[in-house]
């Protein structure tokens, strides 16, 4: 599988606020060593030629919360869960129903 993390960054940075900058520098961080390093097992699943979408960001608590965005399966899903939960982050809850979105 190819694995893709994508930080979803603060869009509006004000130059004034130091503190924004160093977080989303950080999710980008984060979100490399994710895909580089924690998911490297979830490569190696099958089917080897599907992809695999992942958003990190922060919550309104300042933790790191995911979700996959699109269609992959089950075992994937478990997988990713079980790395995330390692690393302390947390399903990312949404109001609305996402068809792709099982957590």
């Amino acid at each position: 599988m190819t694995i893709t993390v994508l930080p979803i960054i603060e869009p509006d940075i004000k130059p004034a606020d130091p503190l924004v900058k160093v977080m989303n520098d950080q999710l980008v961080i984060l979100a490399r060593e994710l895909q580089d390093l924690h998911l490297k097992e979830v490569e190696l699943m099958e089917p080897l030629f599907d992809d695999i979408v992942i958003y990190i960001s922060y919550n309104n608590k300042q933790g790191i919360r995911w979700k996959i965005v699109n269609d992959v399966p089950e075992s994937a899903i478990n997988e990713v869960a079980t790395q995330c939960d390692k690393l302390g982050y947390v399903r990312w809850k949404t109001a609305t129903l996402n068809a792709f979105n099982r957590g």
